[in-house]
């Protein structure tokens, strides 16, 4: 059996994935402000739920940070296809679980695992992205994959909050979990093999994937690409251009992913309707970078642009869309002006991290992007856990001027990264070569 477009068949599975990767993540910020800390923390005020969240959020995404570096080395040894399973079918385990959750503790113990095989998704994206496509379609298809965590978010504040009219907030996490599990079944059945040996793959189609992900230096028809050792891979300038844009840009989308609910009914005094009919907006823009990010590449690229000019134009233009924004947001005064500007941001992040995740595969072989992707989002989940931790501190009284001010710095530092450190984006060679 031959399937056309199969590329395309593994880039929807992995995007769903990723859908179902932000909503499983995000039950707990919806059901938060109004259902978990009301039940468990009856005697706190606005502010301590608040902490708590921070605490618990924090020690998610500490887990989520030790877990990139773990599944990225995961991914590079046991492949896509088991990585994938590993990764999806112990997160839905752990969302199900929180359903027991007593407490601080019992809910930062689920909240870990969740966090340390909810990392596997992104690693794991960028290299089924390697494999599976050309490199001149490599930013469309990692687009793809970041509009999957948009149209979770789209699709978790709505649905979350709509089930909350209806169900205790426990069965609502088991319910979540669920759903992983049963994704599991098109995975393992669609995802046999990688393309060189894939035989629902066209011979044409085959050929146009392991073509175009060919280096174009190279003399070899076999070329891999530069594959360093860890140690190597990390004293080149380029990777750590990579490492600090990652950690520069990612917990802009961490602040707006965990504290969108809460920042709504604190300073907008949303209540849970108010946050089903219009919470999911800022996600539209999200969802919507995504593809304007993964397009504007490949129509430069496709337009005679190099790699190195591409990636460079769309990462700076998705941050300059995030930097007035984001101070303007500091200043916000009403809903629907805080929503509009929340619907930019996230359209820029998205636009700009698309690019940023495509850099390990433009610079190094198959067998690296693995694990430059992971400790690149080692790298960025901590820098979003200290501002995490930091945000029920800066932000207590429901004053949040301060911390969009600190997004808009992040911003900025993304782009001198990419500019400075990454040199010409282009693949790397032995630095004895």
């Amino acid at each position: 059996m031959k399937l056309n477009g199969l590329r395309w068949w593994v880039v929807s599975l992995v995007a769903l994935a990723t859908i179902i990767n932000y909503i499983d993540r995000q039950t707990i910020n919806v059901l938060w402000p109004a259902h978990i800390a009301p039940d468990l923390f009856p005697d706190m005020d606005a502010d301590g739920h608040k902490y708590i969240l921070g605490i618990v959020s924090t020690v998610f995404i500490f887990a989520y940070a030790a877990g990139q570096a773990i599944f990225g080395k995961i991914f590079d040894w046991i492949g896509t296809r088991l990585g994938f399973v590993l990764s999806i079918g112990v997160w839905s385990l752990a969302t199900a679980a929180h359903a027991f959750a007593q407490g601080v503790l019992s809910f930062s113990f689920f909240r870990a695992v969740l966090g340390v095989a909810e990392a596997g998704n992104w690693p794991g994206a960028t290299k089924a992205n390697a494999e599976w496509f050309p490199t001149k379609e490599r930013a469309l298809a990692q687009g793809i994959f970041n509009s999957g965590a948009a149209i979770g978010g789209i699709i978790s504040i709505p649905l979350i909050g709509y089930m909350a009219l209806f169900f205790d907030w426990k069965i609502i996490f088991i319910l979540v979990g669920l759903v992983g599990l049963i994704w599991l079944v098109p995975w393992l059945m669609i995802v046999k093999a990688p393309p060189q040996y894939h035989d629902w793959l066209s011979d044409e189609e085959r050929e146009y994937i392991l073509t175009g992900q060919k280096n174009e230096e190279s003399d070899t028809e076999e070329d891999d690409g530069y594959n360093p050792s860890t140690g190597e891979l990390l004293s080149r300038k380029e990777s750590w251009g990579v490492i600090i844009a990652s950690a520069a840009i990612d917990p802009i989308w961490w602040l707006f992913i965990i504290w969108i609910p809460t920042y709504l009914f604190e300073v907008h005094n949303f209540n849970v309707k108010d946050l089903v009919a219009s919470g999911w907006l800022p996600y539209v823009g999200a969802m919507l970078g995504a593809w304007f990010g993964g397009l504007l590449a490949q129509n430069r690229i496709s337009a005679g642009w190099n790699v190195n000019k591409t990636r460079k134009f769309t990462i700076t233009l998705g941050c300059l869309i995030m930097l007035p924004a984001l101070l303007a947001l500091s200043a916000a005064s009403t809903p629907w002006l805080a929503l509009g500007l929340m619907f930019i941001i996230l359209f820029g992040f998205q636009t700009a991290i698309g690019n940023v995740q495509t850099l390990p595969s433009d610079l190094y072989g198959k067998q690296t992007v693995g694990t430059l992707s992971g400790v690149a989002g080692m790298a960025a989940k901590l820098s979003a856990a200290g501002l995490t931790y930091l945000v029920p501190i800066i932000t207590a009284g429901a004053n949040y001027f301060t911390v969009f001010v600190l997004g808009a710095g992040l911003a900025l530092t993304a782009i001198a990264s990419v500019w400075i450190l990454c040199g010409e984006i282009k693949p790397l060679k032995p630095k004895n070569t």
